[in-house]
């Protein structure tokens, strides 16, 4: 079989690799215009005697077009995610100072504001009680609430101890119990802690930075109140 070659075109894919060659890495993206520049080059310089399909040519049409409509879509929606992050981000920077409300038994003392939780019955409870223990494990501070109907109930301690004086700074642990449904059984308790800073945490996406407690992702915030 004999081949046929085509000067015109040979000359065209020799010009257009020694342009890719010297182009930068954004110059060699091919773009529609381009696209259909070869397009209509390939189809003036076909061998007449093996010309392109019609077939061919829509599917080289129809590839080119879906890779440039995905490739756009990505990066619409990396914009617009990079967007929201920024939003999100703007948004929670806004938090700094406030108190939020996380599953946690942990609580931090400064000497200036009240330890302050809440605990969650999902029943009456009797004999409900709430035990603050230092460092060490000490019960410091025991706050009897006695009988409590189904639903979340606040509690408050300024530090201060039995004999008057104050509990020095620093973090504490809170355990909650009571009797339900007749039987003693602990009870989740949430504590409020003061946000100090925002940040990116990646796949995290946004943190926040609680004093002495540290890092809760916003998505664990059960409530947001002024910090008082």
């Amino acid at each position: 079989m004999e081949n046929v070659s085509n000067p015109g075109l040979e000359a065209l894919y020799w010009k257009e690799q020694e342009t890719a060659r010297a182009a930068s890495p954004d110059d060699q993206k091919l773009s529609q215009e381009d696209f259909f520049k070869l397009l209509t080059s390939q189809m003036s310089m076909q061998d007449p005697t093996k010309p392109v399909e019609n077939d061919q040519m829509i599917a080289q049409m129809t590839n080119f077009t879906m890779a440039e409509g995905i490739t756009q879509l990505t990066d619409e929606f990396r914009g617009f995610a990079e967007s929201m992050t920024s939003n999100q981000a703007l948004q929670a920077s806004g938090m700094v100072g406030q108190k939020v409300l996380i599953p946690s038994d942990m609580a931090y003392l400064n000497g200036e504001r009240p330890i302050e939780g809440v605990i969650s019955l999902p029943q009456t409870g009797q004999d409900v009680n709430v035990r603050i223990k230092n460092e060490a494990g000490e019960v410091v501070h025991t706050i009897n609430m006695g009988q409590m109907p189904q639903g979340q109930h606040t509690f408050e301690w300024d530090g201060t101890l039995a004999d008057g004086s104050k509990a020095p700074s620093g973090d504490y642990i809170i355990e909650a119990s009571g009797r339900v449904g007749g039987q003693s059984e602990a009870l989740p308790a949430l504590t409020y802690g003061l946000v100090e800073s925002v940040s990116m945490g990646g796949a995290r996406g946004i943190v926040l930075n609680l004093e002495s407690i540290g890092r809760v992702d916003l998505k664990d915030v059960i409530q947001i109140t002024n910090g008082g």
